[in-house]
């Protein structure tokens, strides 16, 4: 090296340790040279050329906190690639003198805090981390934050830091989970553990649990996981209120307790609440304004939370809010602009990030290093019922497609945009503007109610036929003064008052109020908003999403076409909008396109023209294509939100596995990336999709009795009405109609031969005598015969025998679902009369209790209560177990233990004695 050159050098690193000493004295380091070294002049002391142990050199700097030393940096002049000087700061880690080793903290020998730095890029490696590698930082970690790591260290020394305890995290609770919420959470959780990337994508359909996949991940790391505190970014400010609920209303798994009890959780307004917080929410606006010095209000500031700057932002150190304050920083809705302009304020912080995002965009998997941790699709969270499908219906007029032409000298009304001023003007020229000018420029006045009209005209008779009621609508506008116009012709069209229709924006008089208004108001059933609902917001019972507005985002036409996909339950939903039953669907509205560009996903539903049989019958034949695919797999995933539990129940034990599953499995098969893996190396792709669908069809075409109960299901679910045919009189005659009874007479005993290997009431009443009947194969028997297109009840059977055969039939004018046990015994010939099964049990009841009294055994008055009660249960159950004496009526003296009290020992048996003689 020649003089000139050293010269330069010299001064190059020079200049980074002024560069560096300034950092540090920034971070609240005490910097010193080694002459004037006190180590009492505050927490942490940085030293200057510190001298090591003989052939170890000098280290630039050596770190010391509450006066133990505990690490060195070895400081290069800026442009130097630092991950070759590691080996430098290593010999120095290494190499400490034995006066001062006897005050030093050490791992394995070697100082646990090595950095190297040249004043514009810092590397840190913490010799507590497991594999220990260096990382960069955005600036040195303030003294405070090492002595942290040395408590937890000694506190724990097998588990010292957050990345080694998410190593040995416990089994999660999977009880309140999603299976995708369980996937999200695992996957991070290996992410963490795995440290191969420092960032991590959670890709999750909206509506699919997101927020609570996030709390729940957050409660285990700040319990489990070492991490102190977590930022939680939000896309707009009003969505952090709705995440501070979620965590206010999330119970542990542990004890009960909410989280809020046991961690503070904020939202972001100053530096100084950092001190008592573990979770803070705020968006990345309000972060940037914090990092820069300044304040963010606690309310809305649409000016402040929805600024996208024109170019990438750049931060500088704070103290207060330093790049170490968060161990973990979560993105919510993480598909914006988050990742490009405001990228550096994310990467600020020295903590995993975990974005979650229903719609990932190229820049979202360039920013997480193609680290897609888990994914869970739109059409999946249909299939497993977590959303549910739509429809589509669009509205074309001449000028929302063409635009249109005022000619010179008309006398146009004005609008100030900030004022809202209206005057009248005169043209000096022709106008002409196109559709894209529409609502910005140009208001059509004609355009908008022309819409709506359309809307309004086919809104019972095409997009929900037979209903009454408006269904909860969401139009969205391009702008304030856009909606401002919609809301108004809302109300016109509809004849509606201020309280049937609002404008829900930032502007608008207490938007929050509103929009809790209309998740919850049965009166107002149209809201009108630009942006503020478009993303994360949640509205269960909304069923129409309506764009009087462009959107060119995926992304963000993803996010707004969520807001009509959450499902809720139906006691729920009719509370809200009483002329409904369950929610299967919502559709989109599309007045301006927008469903027009490639990005946009055609929804399951894609072949209206098939029925459900058709469906099932091509599936059964192993012709059915790849859109019927799919609309099989909404229309099957739409049955189970109508099934009551005993009914989905029953679905999945004819299947033989979770009808669910059976559903995902033919969503999976028309996924595009599900099909490019199994055509990537087919020699025929077409052969090799076909049998994607084959395979997922065939748990239906093996089962052609699963098939029938699908049928039976959707009948029974499904009752139409029909406004259109007039019926004509045929004929009246006759006081008793013996042909109906013979007709219902005949298909019932068609049925039970039909069906006597698949029910199981039939198999035991026919068969296996010696076996007593269950009651819920009784019910089961009931429900099944209850459905279209028999409709059959133990009431109508018993009424066509009585017609039929009167002097073999007891009449009844009550009866029960064990009554099927005395029709199935004498339909079959077990009973020459036709008598109801609990006079049946109380006759041989009597004819028991004489058969003991002939025997010698007298029963007491307290016996013969328990002994009745017993009866009346088997009369109208079909039989008795001992778990049956904690329920009513035996509760009243006292449950099983009343019976042993007054029965003595012989219970059980006496228990065997009255279901022998006197059931089925």
């Amino acid at each position: 090296m020649d003089e000139v050159s050293g010269y330069r050098r010299l001064a190059a690193e020079q200049r980074a340790r002024m560069i560096i000493d300034r950092q540090l004295t920034d971070a609240g380091w005490t910097v010193q040279d080694r002459k004037a070294m006190n180590l009492f002049a505050g927490q942490g002391v940085a030293v200057r050329e510190a001298v090591m142990a003989k052939g170890h050199g000098r280290a630039d700097y050596l770190l010391y906190v509450d006066q133990k030393t505990v690490g060195v940096i070895e400081a290069k002049p800026q442009g130097t690639p630092l991950s070759g000087v590691e080996w430098q700061s290593a010999k120095y880690a290494e190499g400490l003198r034995a006066e001062v080793r006897l005050k030093a903290l050490t791992v394995d020998g070697r100082l646990p805090f090595v950095f190297e730095a040249s004043g514009s890029e810092t590397h840190f490696t913490n010799g507590f981390d497991p594999q220990p590698r260096a990382r960069r930082i955005f600036a040195f970690p303030q003294p405070g934050i090492l002595a942290r790591i040395l408590r937890d260290a000694a506190a724990e020394p097998n588990r010292p830091t957050w990345r080694a305890k998410v190593r040995h995290l416990p089994p999660l609770d999977t009880a309140p989970l999603r299976p995708a919420q369980i996937t999200a959470i695992q996957g991070i959780e290996q992410s963490l553990a795995e440290q191969r990337f420092d960032r991590s994508l959670v890709q999750m359909a909206t509506g699919a649990g997101k927020t609570y996949t996030a709390v729940t991940q957050a409660y285990r790391l700040l319990k489990h996981g070492g991490f102190a505190r977590i930022l939680f970014l939000v896309d707009r400010n009003n969505l952090g209120d709705q995440t501070l609920a979620e965590f206010q209303n999330y119970r542990t798994p542990d004890d009960g307790r909410r989280f809020t009890e046991l961690y503070n959780v904020d939202k972001l307004t100053s530096t100084g609440m950092l001190r008592s917080s573990n979770v803070v929410i705020s968006t990345i606006q309000r972060v940037y304004r914090v990092l820069a010095g300044g304040t963010a209000p606690e309310g809305d500031d649409p000016g402040l939370d929805d600024y996208v700057p024109d170019a990438p932002v750049s931060v500088v150190y704070n103290r207060d809010l330093p790049p170490e304050a968060f161990d973990l920083v979560i993105v919510d809705e993480a598909h914006r602009s988050i990742y490009g302009v405001w990228r550096s304020v994310l990467e600020y912080f020295d903590g995993h990030i975990v974005g979650l995002t229903a719609t990932p965009g190229k820049q979202t998997f360039g920013f997480f290093r193609q680290n897609l941790v888990s994914e869970y699709t739109y059409p999946q969270s249909v299939a497993d019922r977590v959303n549910v499908d739509f429809d589509l219906y669009r509205i074309k007029t001449q000028i929302s497609e063409q635009g249109s032409r005022i000619e010179a000298g008309t006398v146009v009304p004005k609008v100030d945009r900030r004022s809202r001023v209206q005057r009248l003007e005169e043209l000096d020229e022709d106008l002409e503007y196109t559709s894209k000018q529409l609502d910005r420029a140009v208001t059509a006045k004609s355009q908008i109610r022309l819409v709506l009209d359309t809307f309004r005209d086919k809104l019972f008779t095409e997009i929900f036929p037979g209903r009454t009621t408006v269904p909860k609508t969401l139009i969205f506008c391009k702008d304030d003064a856009h909606a401002e116009e919609v809301v108004t012709t809302v109300r016109e069209v509809f004849g509606k008052g201020n309280d049937f229709a609002a404008k829900i924006t930032y502007n608008a008089r207490d938007p929050k109020g509103q929009l809790q208004a209309f998740r919850t108001s049965a009166s107002l059933r149209i809201a009108v908003t630009v942006d503020m609902i478009a993303t994360g917001t949640d509205v269960k019972p909304l069923e129409c999403v309506f764009f009087m507005r462009d959107v060119r985002s995926a992304s963000y036409f993803e996010q707004m076409k969520g807001r009509g996909a959450r499902t809720i339950a139906p006691a729920d939903f009719q509370a809200v909008t009483p002329d409904a039953t369950e929610k299967i669907r919502f559709v989109i509205v599309d007045a301006v396109g927008v469903t027009d560009h490639d990005f946009v996903d055609p929804p399951l539903n894609r072949e209206k023209g098939v029925s459900l049989k058709q469906l099932l019958d091509k599936a059964a034949a192993l012709t059915i294509t790849e859109a019927e695919t799919a609309t099989l797999a909404s229309r099957l995933a739409a049955l189970q939100l109508q099934l009551t539990p005993a009914e989905q129940a029953e679905l999945d034990h004819v299947a033989g596995t979770p009808v669910r599953d059976i559903v995902r499995g033919l969503v999976d098969a028309v996924d595009p990336d599900t099909q490019a893996k199994a055509t990537a190396h087919a020699a025929d792709p077409a052969v090799a999709v076909q049998n994607l669908i084959n395979a997922a069809v065939k748990p239906l075409a093996a089962n052609p009795q699963l098939r029938q109960r699908i049928l039976e299901l959707r009948q029974a679910h499904d009752r139409i009405i029909d406004e259109v045919s007039v019926d004509t009189l045929v004929d009246a005659y006759g006081v008793v109609d013996t042909s109906r009874a013979r007709s219902i007479v005949d298909s019932w005993q068609v049925y039970l031969n039909e069906h006597r290997d698949e029910i199981t009431a039939i198999q035991l009443l026919t068969e296996a005598r010696e076996r007593r009947i269950a009651f819920s194969d009784i019910k089961e028997l009931a429900e099944r015969i209850a459905r279209p297109p028999r409709n059959w009840t133990p009431d109508l059977i018993w009424s066509a025998y009585e017609v039929l055969e009167a002097d073999r039939v007891r009449h009844s004018d009550r009866h029960t679902l064990t009554d099927l046990v005395s029709l199935i015994r004498f339909t079959v010939g077990q009973d020459d009369r036709l008598v109801p099964y609990a006079e049946r049990v109380r006759e041989r009841y009597a004819a028991w209790l004489l058969q003991q009294d002939q025997a010698g055994a007298n029963f007491t008055d307290a016996e013969r209560w328990w002994l009745d009660r017993m009866v009346e249960v088997i009369a109208v159950s079909a039989g008795l177990s001992p778990d049956d004496l904690d329920n009513a009526p035996f509760t009243e003296r006292g449950g099983i233990d009343g019976a042993i009290r007054d029965l003595g020992p012989k219970v059980a048996d006496l228990i065997d004695q009255l279901n022998a003689g006197l059931g089925a």
